[in-house]
């Protein structure tokens, strides 16, 4: 008998042992579960961390040495197009510098400092503006170029083989209202790989007259100083 009160102590450690194993196990030692069940269920869910974005909104941050851009055609004749380089819009609607046509961003292809910003109404003006503009361009100076409503109607031979020389490969075929992004240089020795174009094609085009937007992004490669 006197050995009862003992196994009774004994007894009730070990049963409030054997509960705080098994809840521990149950429940999770963090108490995850437990305050799930106090919350009613509506604890809200950890957000998916979203990805992380880079210059002009790239998802790969560029090597060095090397120019982030982004070019965005004009949409019919409705949307300005836009060139954004190194995190820095060059040509928006936002910024009111974007025009009918072909609208062209000069950077120096060794420093990365932008040179000059213009359009060229490839409708109504005059295609000598764009020839005298393209004809002294120096050696190794970058060309970014974003279409908007029609950007080939006044082109002719001349300013065709201009841009061929700069790298393209879908001038020669462009049209009227295509959609077109390229990004060249003066002096290249291959064709460029940066370069897209839409072709105007009712049958085909997302808005009434005109193929849909196009969007180009990369890296462009700086040149090394030459050499005196």
């Amino acid at each position: 008998m006197r050995l009862a009160g003992p196994l009774r102590v004994i007894a009730v450690v070990f049963l409030v042992g054997f509960t705080w194993l098994l809840a521990s196990s149950i429940l999770g030692r963090d108490g995850s579960l437990l305050r799930h069940f106090f919350s009613g269920g509506n604890e809200e869910p950890t957000p998916e961390p979203k990805p992380r974005k880079y210059k002009c909104g790239l998802s790969a941050p560029c090597p060095q040495k090397h120019l982030a851009f982004r070019i965005v055609s004009g949409a019919a004749n409705v949307i300005g197009p836009k060139i954004c380089l190194e995190d820095k819009i060059l040509v928006s609607s936002v910024k009111n510098n974007v025009g009918r046509g072909l609208n062209v961003a000069l950077v120096n292809g060794v420093s990365g400092e932008v040179l000059d910003i213009k359009s060229f109404d490839m409708w109504a003006g005059d295609v000598a503006d764009l020839l005298k503009y393209l004809r002294p361009l120096h050696e190794g100076t970058l060309v970014f170029v974003a279409s908007f409503d029609d950007p080939a109607t006044k082109l002719n031979d001349e300013a065709r083989r201009l841009f061929e020389e700069l790298g393209s490969t879908a001038v020669k075929e462009l049209g009227f209202r295509d959609s077109w992004v390229f990004v060249g240089a003066k002096g290249i020795e291959n064709k460029s790989p940066f370069e897209q174009r839409m072709k105007n094609n009712k049958n085909n085009n997302k808005y009434e007259g005109w193929p849909e937007s196009l969007e180009m992004d990369g890296c462009v490669p700086l040149r090394a100083p030459l050499e005196n």
